[in-house]
């Protein structure tokens, strides 16, 4: 874990609805300005969140709706050798990361590199840049092979899985490190809120901290900020015991329950670690248009004194903080996720007046 204080400022998960990126992009820089993330525009297929981190693995079927993993295809061993022969090029040096296929591809990077031109052209001080990657779990947990089966199962991709999403975090932060901040990647993990449950009852939390590891420690040995985003309830401890920087969650749906870990919280902030408090809901367009960024503060100021019960300063806590929507924007219709970044930029205004 590295030292590093978020101040309360906002930041963003990542998708948003629009197609047009110069627009997303500037609405980004008006209303996260001080950690902006570079946008995935879910509207193209490309940018996808699982589909956008496939490039470049082995055996994979991007033919037609279902993608496939095919172990069966006469060339995967070919291919899976191929991968480790990239990878420890790119390891030892000996390749460029650029010239691999650990970098975004023209279509699933065209607003990568967009955001990156735009941000050359606004020169400014950044309190700290911020990317993200699909977690390891959840790309594992959504792949399936031939026979129907989730490749998650399977030992050859669980490794290969967790260094290439390992590469891809070294890529990005290649290239956001040029605007002399912090670079923070997020690893979003939504299969997380099923681990426990029946889909995965055989699964140990030592495997998932072996795949969260990998992609945490290549994060920080490139220089990074490791975050992990699970969109609802999960086991905690994985979280908090992973190594990650900053832990974000919905709190808007899910405090009482993140609550329940309040002594592990306090560790996790005793050691430089940070909350990113997804204050700002995003799953139901109703709520989205009641809610006031008055009453979210006022909502996490409630909240919080299950755990300022204990004499910890607020201060302490926002110190430590982020304030980020629930969620991704990506399924919203773009009037309504302009909005959730308007009550975000104003929430984060607020708390940060009791810094």
């Amino acid at each position: 874990m590295q030292s590093w204080s978020g101040k309360a400022y906002p930041t963003l998960v990542g998708s948003m609805p629009h197609r047009d990126a110069d627009k997303a992009i500037d609405l980004i820089l008006r209303s996260v300005p001080h950690i902006p993330v570079w946008p995935q525009l879910s509207a193209f297929r490309a940018e996808q969140m699982m589909i956008q981190y496939l490039e470049g693995l082995p055996g994979v079927d991007l033919g037609s709706d279902r993608i496939r993993v095919r172990f069966d295809a006469p060339d995967f061993e070919a291919e899976l050798y191929s991968f480790y022969e990239e990878y420890l090029e790119v390891e030892g040096g000996t390749k460029d990361i650029d010239d691999s296929r650990f970098s975004f591809g023209m279509e699933s990077g065209r607003t990568f590199r967009r955001f990156i031109e735009v941000l050359r052209s606004r020169p400014g001080s950044l309190t700290a840049v911020k990317g993200q990657v699909v977690g390891p779990f959840t790309l594992l947990a959504g792949l399936k092979d031939e026979r129907d089966r989730l490749v998650l199962y399977d030992d050859r991709m669980q490794d290969v899985v967790a260094k290439h999403l390992a590469m891809k975090c070294r890529w990005q932060i290649k290239h956001l490190k040029e605007f002399d901040c912090p670079v923070i990647v997020f690893l979003d993990e939504p299969a997380l809120a099923g681990f426990g449950s029946s889909a995965f009852i055989s699964i140990a939390g030592e495997l998932v901290q072996r795949l969260l590891q990998e992609v945490i420690e290549s994060v920080h040995a490139e220089g990074g900020l490791a975050g992990i985003h699970i969109c609802a309830n999960t086991e905690w401890m994985l979280a908090f015991e992973s190594g990650v920087d900053i832990i974000n969650f919905d709190a808007y749906s899910y405090f009482d329950r993140f609550a329940l870990y309040k002594d592990a919280l306090m560790s996790f902030i005793d050691r430089g670690g940070n909350v990113a408090w997804g204050v700002v809901p995003t799953s139901d367009p109703e709520l989205i248009r009641k809610e006031t960024p008055e009453n979210l503060v006022d909502q996490w100021f409630e909240n919080i004194k299950s755990i300022t019960a204990q004499a910890v300063p607020v201060e302490r806590i926002l110190n430590q903080s982020l304030f980020t929507p629930s969620c991704g924007c990506g399924s919203l219709p773009e009037s309504l996720a302009e909005r959730v970044l308007e009550m975000t930029d104003r929430v984060s205004r607020t708390m940060r007046s009791h810094l």
